[in-house]
């Protein structure tokens, strides 16, 4: 068990990191420029800035680059091997995944920051999932085996909910969802 843990950690972390770093580092530009969409809510909102999705993406892609690193430099053959494909999908993924619940929150009235349950929880590991199943499916079936997609399924809310709360008490997040 503890090794399907493992993995399913090691396979998420390029996709776990880009979110609370792109809240961390973001502002500026929003992503929408402020524009509305036809229903006359914001197409994204502030939340979503460019400086945002490239600090979340670009520690994303750090962060796989250090594990494709110590996977060839110790021979960590007992981890899922990351590709330089892998990194990139999993990291730009989360936060299209985010950008279109966001789009989505948006269209059925909520507001930024607003709690809707379930959505916010797994929105990073649903655009990772659909981008690696566009772009790179026989990585996605390789490694994600149905055991290691159920410790993400679990495992993904207890990190979602932990770095929030960590993220609202340093004042980076102004809700602690």
């Amino acid at each position: 068990m503890f090794s399907t843990l493992l993995a399913a950690f090691w396979i998420m972390v390029p996709a776990y990191i880009p979110n609370p770093v792109a809240a961390l580092c973001g502002g500026g530009t929003p992503i929408d420029f402020g524009k509305t969409y036809a229903d006359g809510h914001r197409i994204l909102g502030d939340g979503k800035t460019y400086r945002g999705l490239v600090s979340g993406v670009c520690a994303g892609i750090a962060v796989g680059a250090l594990q494709i690193w110590l996977w060839g430099a110790f021979g960590w053959t007992f981890l899922p091997e990351q590709t330089a494909a892998s990194v990139v999908i999993l990291a730009f993924g989360a936060l299209l995944g985010d950008m279109g619940k966001s789009f989505i929150k948006r269209r059925i009235g909520k507001n930024r920051g607003e709690s809707w349950p379930i959505a916010d929880q797994y929105d990073l590991v649903a655009g990772a999932f659909i981008l690696m199943l566009v772009f790179d499916p026989a990585w996605l079936f390789t490694n994600i085996t149905w055991q290691i997609l159920v410790v993400i399924l679990i495992l993904t809310p207890i990190l979602h909910r932990t770095v929030n709360i960590i993220g609202y008490h340093i004042r980076v997040k102004k809700e602690p969802w």
